[in-house]
């Protein structure tokens, strides 16, 4: 196991086993910058005869080693350590990090409990080498400073422990509950995959749910009574989380702060030079683009691709997605996903039961359907008949008795919704849909 994986789960046990079990990292602007600052320092180096005899001899003062990677088959622990110093007193270790030290009540910076976690694995691991590390710090790139750590023996087995209690939650399989009210959700990168509120409410659905042979969804139909307790429950969830000043964000979208390149010129051809994405019409370069702000690519019609883009795309995680010169979509380049073995195998058995893809359809024709209504309501110029005909169209999704129903529900309302487009459009004259 990474040591660093020892740091998300003294973090956050959730984000542990979504990382580690689940193989699910979303990069944000910190992973991403953490993660140049480590390229930064140096490529990592292996434990070969020579450097073990240094460290078993102690470094001498003034002396260092860079990114050295270090394991443990009885530890189970496998981590690059930064930095290695020969001091005065001993070996110290340097590890990097970005952002800023935290700050206690004084004023004075100290390293957070994860980080130090992680510094009493690397001493571990330097341990079983013969090694005894007298002196540990982290260096933040935000102040500019190394902030001391002081290794105890009581931090060195607390650190043992938490390996320990780390691979037992990865053998058990289970994913743990999120956080509640909790800052550290704030910055987390796995804050839209996690979503710590909605988890928690749908704990509480699952828990107060009768198990049925088709499942029961929260948006399912209920008598009044049933309605009106769930209500009274939604009420009680909302006001126990208010107690606290709140501290979650809405969720965020993944991935939203890259461009999306669309190319219709029939002819066209998207490259790659270097690490940006060229597309050029007859050998004419027409766009560049640097390939880390792109997030989508969209082909309309008789456009190519290079080998040497498409491996770019699928290396940064660039979904290409291809349509007809109409603009029908015909398929999706994408990348390996990340497993999320657990989300995957659950949403299997879901759908092995009728009356539950029956009712996933009907809610997201009901949302589709409301979603059109609001948008012309808000944006164009409707006669009332208009608004309760799609509001009609939106209730019946409801009582569907199956997919060929609820199809002609959403044909429907789409012709309606299509038949009031241009009302949307301001200043269009004679156009049609």
């Amino acid at each position: 196991m990474p040591v660093r994986r020892l740091n998300n789960y003294v973090y956050c046990p959730r984000l542990f086993y979504f990382q580690w079990v689940e193989n699910i990292f979303q990069e944000s602007a910190d992973t991403i910058s953490g993660s140049t600052l480590h390229r930064n320092v140096d490529a990592p180096s292996r434990l070969d005869d020579a450097k073990a005899k240094a460290l078993g001899e102690n470094l001498p003062e003034g002396s260092r080693l860079r990114s050295l990677r270090l394991e443990s088959e009885k530890l189970g622990l496998v981590g690059v350590v930064d930095l290695i110093e020969g001091g005065a007193d001993g070996t110290e270790i340097v590890d990097y990090k970005n952002g800023s030290a935290r700050r206690t009540s004084e004023g004075e910076r100290e390293a957070r409990e994860p980080e130090t976690f992680q510094m009493a694995a690397y001493a571990l691991l330097l341990r079983e080498q013969g090694v005894r590390v007298t002196g540990a710090s982290i260096y933040y790139a935000g102040d500019r400073r190394r902030v001391s750590i002081e290794i105890t023996e009581d931090l060195l087995q607390r650190a043992v422990n938490a390996v320990g209690e780390a691979k037992a939650l990865a053998a058990s399989g289970r994913c743990p509950p999120p956080l509640k009210n909790d800052g550290r959700c704030l910055g987390c990168s796995a804050y839209p995959v996690c979503l710590p509120n909605e988890s928690h409410w749908w704990s509480r659905v699952r828990k107060a749910t009768q198990n049925d042979s088709q499942l029961d969804f929260g948006f399912a139909r209920r008598n009044e009574d049933e309605v009106r307790d769930r209500i009274l429950d939604a009420l009680d969830f909302a006001a126990e989380s208010g107690k606290r000043m709140p501290t979650l964000e809405p969720p965020r979208p993944d991935h939203d702060d890259g461009e999306v390149l669309v190319v219709q010129k029939a002819g066209a051809q998207v490259g790659q030079r270097g690490d940006q994405l060229v597309v050029s019409v007859k050998g004419e370069d027409v766009r560049k683009i640097p390939g880390q702000q792109v997030r989508a690519i969209y082909l309309y019609g008789a456009v190519q691709m290079t080998a040497q883009a498409v491996d770019t795309c699928l290396e940064l995680g660039i979904d290409v997605s291809y349509f007809s010169p109409a603009g029908r979509f015909l398929g999706l380049l994408r990348g390996l996903p990340a497993s999320g073995v657990d989300a995957r195998r659950g949403q299997y058995r879901l759908f092995d039961f009728p009356g539950v893809r029956l009712q996933l359809a009907r809610e997201s024709i009901r949302a589709k359907i409301h979603n059109q209504r609001v948008m012309l309501m808000r944006n164009g110029e409707v006669p009332e008949r208009v608004a309760i005909l799609m509001a009609g169209f939106r209730d019946a999704t409801a009582n569907a008795r199956d997919v060929t129903e609820l199809l002609g529900i959403e044909g429907t309302a789409a012709a309606l919704y299509f038949e009031q487009f241009e009302s949307m459009l301001k200043g269009s004259r004679g156009m049609g849909f």
